[in-house]
């Protein structure tokens, strides 16, 4: 097996050839977050002497297992430690030449996910469109997102956006190493996928993060995504800490804890646990899309969509959504997300596929408030900004589970990263022969966006036109893709109350 050395501030590390592409594995870009450190802002790593092996992954940061999510979005053998900050590399070449760079932050509802998925493998970028790819691990659930500030004092006010600060901190590493690696420092750009594109959304708006990269993707998510206020995080933060047995500001209890009963405590407490950022008022200043409004990235390209029915992968881990009839679906819609104007009830019965399912018909509004209104609210205000701002949907269908996912959360995945041969794949996306034909329409768009901030090029049947305040036109992937002029425009006014 070929292998390549390159010299990074902290040491020296060896690569593999894999496909034709160099892969390192496993880099820290931080001190390990424990002992004294646990609940603290990542700092840099330790450098080290000799030539340290980069043939394998990582652990992943601590979580739990999810058998449903984790057999369908690719199985990670690494078992989970509090040691888990490593980052992952595949490029042409280590040569000096300077190659987009693509920056990868997995979702996973901030709870679960690593950036050594075999779904995230980075050699398909790396070898159709000559650039570098990093994917990420970041502190989730209880070690990245539990806000002590308001009860362990000072040093722990960042707690509640340790997840972030992580990757700003693997952002900054990039920025200072991967042209070792072939890449280039001024030409990155940060991509993610539900809890990774709310990250991406995070990122646009946060001072701290503002050089490190150029343009952002965000793939079913916004800023908007599973952010709490501090009051509903300290809430959160004083049942699990209730839980596990630790009184308000016993830091020394906090601190000795096992890591795995801290975790069990917490998921003990069920899905009324949600993690997300906190607008802390010290990370994060103020609501991600009220910054963007006010020119917070104003410079920065961004490539936003959604897939068609997002909510219905959540049907999976919770069937009880497919067995309600409409009013005890639209009563828990209302509890959940709020009420529900009656012009945008009209607009789903009229809307409705003749043989769909109910649950089907009123999940789409699950889909629109958790998904497509963040979702508008970020492209408007980059519009707004004079930003260039593209717009898609993804409609392709996996016919798998009978065909209840339909276009679900997650099921672009392997497209963009043209990973339809990885393990399980087919056991989600299915094997419809247009699979293949849309994977190079994503996969190659992306590429370009990545490259120049514009997603066309020979790769799409026409041309995508930007999205602006005056056309909002989105690219809708799917067996016959083509352009549509503002897609959500009656249900958003419908939402609106018009």
């Amino acid at each position: 097996m070929e292998q390549t050395d390159v010299e990074t501030r902290y040491g020296r590390l060896r690569g593999e050839m894999n496909e034709g592409v160099f892969v390192w594995k496993g880099i820290p870009y931080a001190k390990a977050p424990v002992g004294e450190r646990r609940f603290s802002p990542p700092e840099p790593p330790e450098a080290w002497d000799g030539v340290r092996e980069a043939a394998a992954f990582g652990p992943v940061v601590m979580q739990p297992s999810d058998p449903i999510f984790s057999g369908l979005l690719g199985r990670m053998s690494e078992a989970p430690s509090e040691d888990g900050l490593y980052l992952n590399i595949w490029s042409p070449a280590a040569d000096g030449k300077k190659r987009p760079v693509l920056f990868w932050i997995h979702g996973g509802a901030f709870l679960f996910g690593s950036g050594s998925s075999p779904w995230y493998d980075g050699t398909a970028f790396a070898k159709h469109g000559d650039v570098v790819v990093v994917t990420i691990n970041y502190r989730m659930n209880v070690f990245g997102f539990l806000h002590l500030g308001d009860s362990f004092g000072e040093a722990y006010a960042q707690a509640g956006n340790l997840g972030i600060l992580d990757q700003v901190a693997a952002l900054r590493w990039v920025k200072e190493n991967i042209a070792a690696f072939g890449g280039d420092p001024d030409n990155v750009t940060i991509f993610g996928e539900s809890a990774g594109a709310a990250s991406v959304g995070v990122l646009l708006s946060l001072p701290e993060a503002s050089g490190l990269f150029r343009r952002a993707i965000l793939q079913s998510g916004s800023g908007a995504l599973l952010l709490r206020s501090p009051e509903t995080a300290m809430a959160m933060t004083e049942r699990i800490l209730d839980k596990a047995g630790i009184r308000l500001g016993d830091r020394e209890r906090l601190l000795s804890i096992p890591a795995e009963e801290l975790l069990r405590a917490a998921l003990s407490l069920g899905s009324g646990v949600m993690y997300g950022p906190v607008v802390d008022g010290r990370v994060l200043r103020r609501h991600p899309i009220e910054a963007l409004r006010d020119g917070a990235a104003s410079g920065i390209p961004i490539l936003i969509g959604v897939t068609k029915d997002e909510y219905n992968l959540f049907t999976l881990t919770d069937p009880s959504w497919t067995k309600l009839g409409e009013k005890e679906l639209l009563d828990r819609i209302n509890r959940e997300v709020g009420p529900v104007p009656e012009e945008a009830i009209r607009y789903y019965k009229e809307t409705a596929e003749p043989s769909a399912p109910t649950w089907q018909t009123w999940l789409r509004i699950m889909t629109y408030r958790v998904f497509v209104e963040g979702m508008l609210r970020t492209a408007d205000a980059q519009a707004a900004q004079g930003a260039d701002v593209y717009m898609y949907r993804f409609d392709y269908e996996t016919p798998v589970f009978g065909g209840q996912l339909k276009a679900c959360h997650a099921l672009e995945l392997p497209f963009v990263f043209h990973n339809l041969h990885q393990p399980g794949v087919a056991n989600f996306v299915g094997n419809r022969p247009e699979r293949e034909a849309i994977a190079n329409e994503m996969h190659y768009a992306w590429l370009s966006f990545a490259r120049t901030g514009d997603p066309n090029g020979a790769h799409l049947p026409e041309a995508w036109p930007a999205y602006t305040s005056e056309r909002k036109a989105a690219f809708v992937f799917s067996a016959a893709s083509h352009v549509e002029d503002d897609p959500f425009g009656r249900e958003r006014a419908a939402w609106q109350g018009r």
